[in-house]
């Protein structure tokens, strides 16, 4: 990998605001790890011409010459996850209903990404509406693991998580409804973070409320480009009903010391045996909190009193009336309705069929739940659990249908182990946690505190210091 693809976000922009480098140089450089590596593993779907990208780059090394102020992402590309819209650049959000769409308004996300001088170079990947943690749809096909490409990416940030991996881009917007900022930060080797309740506003959304219980979030090979990104990001808006007041500071500002961070961790594990996993993943997690232990973390094994199984059914719920709700309306169209992954038809039908009784229910369960996690974060600076339940598995394989003997009974309980976290509100990181012996990456998430995005970003510093990565 060349080295300025290798540098990342923040070290890039120091080298610009010192002009060790220029844009245009950055940018060729990421345009030519490009068009080396993605005719394999498929991450960036929609490319913008290189010469408008370049003509951006060229207008802000002018700007910088001129003394301007530079904005924080200035002059860094970044390809945009296709569940976004973007202004004039197709975005088909993983459905052929959508194959030749092109907005003429940028999401929320991107405004702030461009207001912040990012260059848009294109789009990355992402299964069908999001829908799923593994890669694929009917548009752009397959986005293949960054380690082997015989294994899948994960999602549904999948495109974002592998062209970060590789160098491809700096950094990456993804969002995050069950692990799909995780997930695929734990297949391949980065970080991933879903940031609290209303910190990044969701804009559009088919429902203002209840839209924000999936939450846009960064994706970075560094903890300090994870809070960058953040800082460009977040950020109050009024059209998201639950959005967070600006906090006022910037996150990368506030890292410094996190390396004598002592955390006590809960340990979550296998829920007490009660989810099953791939033989590995749990000892390789289990041994990257261990490796903490001579920098002062304590890991400790933690069973609250609670229902997971009634968590689980709760977060089911909860997601299928959001699928409902954001696409339901294809069932007036038997044609469009046809064209739905079958995953996303599963969910609106099995909505359609809930009761008051079944929402109210869910909704006390999630409750119920956050007080139970409140709890523990008054004993301990954050819960852990492994990030996914299974290693990378084959890219072929929608999903997996058993886990060590117990089948699945849905297209995402193979993925259980995220749903504490998500049905929180809190904010939520994947860590890697290291690699299984025939080289299949696997992480481990931190549930952090409700709103303490900013000291969950302290604590990850910490882990980043002393346990570095391969």
């Amino acid at each position: 990998m060349p080295e300025l693809c290798r540098a990342g976000a923040s070290k890039l922009s120091r080298m610009l605001a010192a002009v060790d480098v220029s844009s245009v140089e950055v940018v060729e450089a990421h345009l030519g790890q490009i068009e080396r590596t993605n005719p394999t593993h498929n991450a960036i779907v929609t490319m913008r011409a290189s010469d408008k990208i370049l003509t951006e780059a060229k207008a802000a090394d002018a700007a910088r010459a001129a003394g301007a102020i530079a904005a924080p992402l200035a002059g860094l590309p970044i390809a945009i996850k296709d569940l976004q819209p973007t202004r004039g650049l197709k975005t088909t959000f993983g459905s052929p209903l959508f194959a030749d769409f092109v907005p003429d308004a940028d999401s929320l996300t991107v405004e702030r990404l461009r207001a912040a001088g990012a260059i848009v170079i294109g789009k990355t990947n992402t299964p069908e509406f999001g829908l799923g943690s593994n890669t694929y749809n009917t548009v752009f096909g397959r986005t293949l693991n960054a380690f082997d490409p015989s294994l899948t990416a994960g999602g549904s940030s999948g495109g974002a998580a592998v062209a970060v991996a590789l160098g491809m881009l700096p950094i990456a917007d993804g969002s995050d409804f069950g692990g799909s900022l995780r997930n695929p930060g734990a297949y391949n080797n980065v970080f991933g973070f879903r940031p609290s309740l209303g910190r990044v506003p969701n804009v559009p959304a088919k429902d203002a409320f209840y839209g924000s219980f999936s939450t846009d979030g960064p994706i970075a090979r560094s903890v300090e480009d994870l809070a960058l990104t953040l800082s460009v990001m977040a950020g109050y808006d009024p059209r998201t009903a639950l959005a967070s007041a600006d906090e006022g500071f910037r996150y990368e500002d506030r890292l410094g010391g996190a390396e004598a961070l002592k955390p006590k961790v809960a340990w979550l594990g296998s829920l007490y045996g009660r989810l099953p996993f791939e033989p590995g993943v749990l000892e390789i997690c289990e041994a990257a909190l261990a490796a903490m232990e001579p920098a002062g973390w304590r890991a400790e094994a933690a069973a609250p009193d609670f229902d997971f199984e009634a968590l689980w059914r709760s977060f089911v719920t909860l997601r299928g009336l959001a699928a409902l709700t954001s696409h339901g309306a294809y069932r007036a169209s038997p044609e469009q309705y046809a064209q739905l992954k079958p995953e996303m038809r599963w969910e609106i039908e099995t909505a359609a069929r809930l009761s008051a009784d079944d929402i109210a229910a869910a909704m006390t369960t999630r409750t119920r739940w956050r007080e139970t996690a409140l709890g523990l974060l008054e004993r301990f600076d954050a819960i852990a659990l492994p990030t996914a339940q299974v290693f990378p598995f084959p890219v072929d394989w929608d999903w997996p249908k058993e886990i060590s003997g117990v089948p699945m009974d849905s297209y995402h309980r193979w993925m259980e182990v995220v749903a504490p976290g998500s049905m929180t509100g809190f904010p939520v990181v994947n860590l890697p946690a290291g690699f299984a012996a025939d080289g299949r990456p696997m992480g481990f998430q931190l549930i952090g505190r409700p709103h303490g995005d900013l000291d969950l970003l302290r604590i990850a510093a910490a882990y980043e210091a002393a346990a570095p990565r391969a």
